[in-house]
């Protein structure tokens, strides 16, 4: 039996005519007449045979030849990319000295009977910073100048933290005894329950740290005293720009609780909470770590001063850079920068280039090509004979399995001084596995199409794909009103996240402006381009269900709620699971089949559909169907799911 042929492009005579008559009054209304008869038709026929006679010899090649076609065009697989997470080495108690993690150093999953840790490795040295208390100032919103309280809180007569009746603006100020950048800080408050009126769970106040870009927010990890209403801790993430500066004449690392309006429904403080001690001490920092092995000063092999010299890496596959790589070549003068580019198409026999296969693992150097003439142009340098080839640094690993749940890193593989437990506080994200060959073969139209410019809109989504292949939806919109201007809505990664908020569902910097980098020298002259998440509807579902009998209404409440996560998710939700449409209304028909489907549900009693501002949490009244705009996406807002006797 001989081998099936494939079919390249399965268009006929008649297929190639309808299609064309469509065009034709898609850009030509004016042209009426689609008989026959009309010499127009005649040439789309004519053209239409000579296509069909060209298609059918195209799907005579094999799927070998097409690949090897592919690669003459100059297809590249993609790497694969390494996820990210923030880990947080915790001390065992605080230290007298600081300690120091090492850039370099792994954390890990821990390992079960069915499956192997996964590994991150930190990319800089974390330096957690000792540090006490040593001034404490408070001003009010109606004053710059801060008073000094710290001989008041050493007398023990304590301090008031805010005015007599406490406004936006009023603060209290720690001075630590130095700045403590990615540190973790606790402060340990003694106080009087005098904070009247405020809600000790949601406090209306910010924590800040003093940058060289002034006040920036901090993480507060664990509030236990309510509003400086009990005796307790406040565990303080502070940001990586945190600096020591004078205030008030005095030098130290500056943290400060600020009084901030209340938002809709949050208390406010009706009288100034009062502290009696405080002190303060670092407790752990945070780090970043890729899910990559970080390989440094690898010699790959010794130049024979040959053009097109291939040199195979120790690990086969690397993940995509942050940055294109330097090499290092070794001659008699010493050492040489070497400097990746992306193809030799515009290097001189001068220029010290290099191109990075990642998927092989491979340095390559540039070739020699014979002209017609019979002279050899080389393009790009060659290293000279016996010229050591050293990789300073990269990274090999990545893919989806980096994308870990938080609190999943809690091993370390490479101990630390009194450092006790270390995890991510928030889940991994960025992995994505390298392109396979069948990808990378519907890929290659697309190639030949765009020809690595950005005219239309699918143009600016192909080239934002190629830029960030860890974004989970790109779609690319023009301006209203504005000719030369377009969109570019990205969706990121959610690492599998079943119940995203907004914070999620914002892309970070980085990855905006991996993007931007990528498209500003492929738009066109002129053009404008913008690169931002696509605007988000919430949408809170109220559903009353009755259970079938003998289940369990705490976890049909929980599996209820579950499937509405699930069906209004921006990434893997809607009717076909691969992201809700953009523009797509939700209907409380499609909510009723999403829910019936949940295992012991008997019956739907009523369904209500709630718009929401997942900005300002503000609902809209009850409705039956919630229409979006045409690029906007549904956000899941706190769904509410009751279970009923029937």
């Amino acid at each position: 039996m001989p081998l099936p042929a494939p079919n390249l492009d399965d268009r006929r005579f008649q297929d190639l005519v309808d299609e064309a008559k469509r065009r034709v009054q898609q850009r030509c209304p004016e042209w009426t007449d689609h008989n026959v008869s009309d010499p127009g038709v005649t040439l789309i026929e004519t053209f239409a045979f000579m296509v069909e006679q060209l298609l059918y010899r195209l799907n005579r090649v094999p799927d070998l030849h097409y690949v090897k076609f592919l690669d003459l065009i100059g297809l590249r697989l993609y790497p694969p990319t390494a996820a990210r997470a923030d880990v947080t080495f915790w001390l065992s108690a605080p230290q007298e000295e600081d300690v120091i993690v090492p850039s370099g150093a792994q954390v890990a999953s821990v390992r079960t009977d069915v499956e192997e840790p996964v590994v991150f490795t930190t990319e800089r040295r974390l330096r957690m910073v000792r540090c006490s208390l040593d001034r404490v100032a408070t001003a009010s919103a109606t004053s710059v100048a801060l008073a000094d309280r710290t001989d008041d809180l050493a007398a023990g007569a304590g301090l008031a933290c805010f005015g007599d009746r406490p406004a936006p603006g009023d603060a209290v100020y720690f001075g630590l005894t130095a700045a403590v950048p990615d540190c973790a800080v606790l402060l340990r408050v003694d106080c009087s329950a005098e904070g009247v009126g405020v809600d000790p769970r949601r406090p209306p106040w910010v924590w800040q740290a003093w940058s060289e870009a002034g006040w920036t927010d901090c993480e507060v990890d664990q509030d236990a005293t309510g509003g400086f209403n009990r005796p307790g801790d406040v565990l303080l993430h502070v940001p990586a720009d945190h600096v020591e500066s004078v205030l008030g004449r005095h030098r130290a690392g500056w943290l400060r609780c600020a009084v901030v309006e209340a938002r809709a429904g949050q208390p406010a403080y009706q009288n100034s909470p009062r502290i009696r001690t405080i002190t303060a001490a670092t407790v752990g920092g945070t780090v970043s770590a890729v899910h990559a092995e970080i390989v440094r000063d690898e010699t790959a092999g010794v130049s024979d001063g040959v053009p097109g010299q291939r040199f195979p890496l120790a690990h086969p596959v690397m993940v995509a850079p942050d940055q294109y790589l330097v090499a290092g070549v070794l001659t008699d003068g010493g050492w040489q920068e070497w400097q990746e580019v992306p193809s030799f198409a515009q290097s001189g026999p001068a220029d010290r280039h290099l191109m990075v296969d990642r998927v092989a693992g491979e340095v390559v150097f540039g070739p020699a090509i014979r002209e017609p003439d019979g002279r050899l142009t080389q393009f790009g340098a060659i290293p000279p004979k016996g010229a050591a080839i050293r990789i300073p640094e990269y990274r090999t690993g990545g893919g989806r399995r980096g994308n870990v749940a938080r609190d999943i890193l809690q091993v370390q593989r490479d101990p630390v001084p009194f450092v006790s437990t270390v995890t991510n506080r928030r889940p991994a994200r960025g992995g994505v596995d390298g392109e396979s060959v069948s990808e990378a073969v519907a890929r290659g139209p697309l190639l030949l199409r765009t020809r690595d410019r950005a005219v239309t809109l699918e143009d600016y989504e192909q080239l934002t794909k190629q830029a960030a292949p860890d974004a989970a939806r790109v779609r690319c919109i023009p301006v209203d009103g504005a000719a030369d201007a377009v969109r570019v809505l990205v969706v990121p990664d959610l690492g599998g996240k079943p119940r995203p908020d907004l914070a999620d569902l914002a892309p970070d910097e980085g990855l905006l402006a991996r993007i931007v980098d990528h498209l500003e020298p492929r738009r066109c002259i002129g053009a404008r381009v913008s690169v931002e998440p696509p605007y988000y509807q919430g949408v809170t579902v109220v559903a009353q269900i009755v259970p079938a009998p003998r289940t369990d209404w705490d976890a049909l409440r929980e599996a209820a709620t579950q499937a509405l996560y699930e069906y209004l998710h921006p990434v893997c939700g809607g009717p076909a699971g691969a992201g809700w449409p953009f523009g797509r209304p939700v209907h409380s028909g499609e909510i009723f089949a999403a829910l019936q489907r949940v295992p012991g549900v008997d019956r739907i009693e009523e369904i209500r559909l709630y718009g929401a501002d997942p900005h300002t949490g503000q609902r809209g009244g009850a409705v039956q169907r919630l229409d979006l705009d045409a690029n906007a996406l549904v956000c899941s807002y706190g769904h509410q799911v009751r279970i009923v006797r029937g």
